[in-house]
């Protein structure tokens, strides 16, 4: 629990891909991103 507040104090970003494919076919492809700051971190 320690080191998820320690990431979470100094902001953390999250990425990603989903591809769903049939037969080597790409039908719907996601890119994820997410960026986890505390607020008080965005006003200074």
């Amino acid at each position: 629990m320690d080191l998820l507040d320690r990431l979470l104090q100094g902001g953390v970003v999250l990425t990603g891909d989903l591809v769903l494919s049939i037969a080597d076919v790409d039908l719907v492809r996601i890119d994820l991103r997410a960026v986890i700051a505390p607020v008080a971190a965005r006003l200074l």
